[in-house]
């Protein structure tokens, strides 16, 4: 299987990397059900697809509630049938120092950077182990495999995320189930992930690099293509995605 007529869910889709990602997959013939919590944007990204000859399907989806996303995933097999990717991209990045003490923030990130994962990986596990494939790709971060001042917590959820995905490819490998991984790594990416910082110092830093340095999700999404156009005897499981430009 290519991409063409793949079923893929993506979650963090009303901007960004998953945004990108929908309209690029579409465009190569997937089959697209997009996940996030703005209706607005979703209808608005669906009409795009639809206007330019894809297939896509939304559905209001909260990651840091099972259910939600169990009926997102739900709601793509019965609008197309089946279910062949899940791409779990929702995420937030309020960082700070950790004496700041910013909890809240904190425990945010936990929820929707790991949990939310953890919600994706669940609600795909029981068809993919059923059917005897299946890939789960995973944006962590640049900050999932190196450290970084003022990305402590944010760092924590994204190294936790790697490691996920890698135990989840090697059990399938175990298992026979040919649930192939990819986890991502980008770096400056220009995203709406520097609107969620609220320590004004941390954002005001992180906005001049990013502004330097920073490149569009589009660079992301042509990873994630590039994964999932891969042959299922094929797992390639870890694309870091740097600005040229960042040392």
């Amino acid at each position: 299987m290519t991409v063409q007529d793949k079923v893929i869910v993506i979650t963090g889709a009303s901007s960004g990397i998953g945004e990108a990602s929908a309209k690029l997959l579409a465009k190569n013939g997937a089959k697209v059900v997009l996940g996030a919590r703005r209706e607005n944007r979703l209808q608005a990204i669906v009409q795009d697809i639809q206007d330019a000859g894809g297939q896509a399907s939304y559905r209001v989806t909260d990651v840091t509630k099972p259910a939600e996303v169990q009926a997102l995933v739900d709601q793509a097999q019965h609008d197309f049938g089946g279910l062949d990717v899940i791409f779990n991209n929702a995420g937030i990045m309020p960082n700070s120092p950790i004496s700041a003490l910013h909890v809240d923030e904190w425990n945010a990130m936990i929820d929707i950077n790991l949990k939310g994962v953890l919600n994706g990986v669940a609600a795909v596990m029981p068809t993919f182990t059923s059917q005897k494939h299946g890939q789960i790709i995973t944006t962590s971060s640049v900050a999932g495999i190196k450290s970084f001042a003022g990305s402590g917590v944010y760092g924590a959820t994204k190294f936790a995320v790697r490691n996920l995905m890698e135990v989840i490819r090697m059990e399938s490998a175990q298992e026979g189930t040919n649930i192939r991984t990819a986890s991502l790594y980008p770096a400056a990416i220009n995203t709406e992930l520097l609107h969620t910082i609220t320590d004004q110092s941390t954002a005001t830093g992180m906005q001049k690099f990013y502004d330097a340095v920073g490149i569009t999700p589009d660079a992301v999404a042509r990873v994630v293509n590039f994964a999932v156009d891969q042959p299922e005897d094929v797992n390639v499981n870890e694309f870091t995605i740097y600005p040229t430009k960042q040392a």
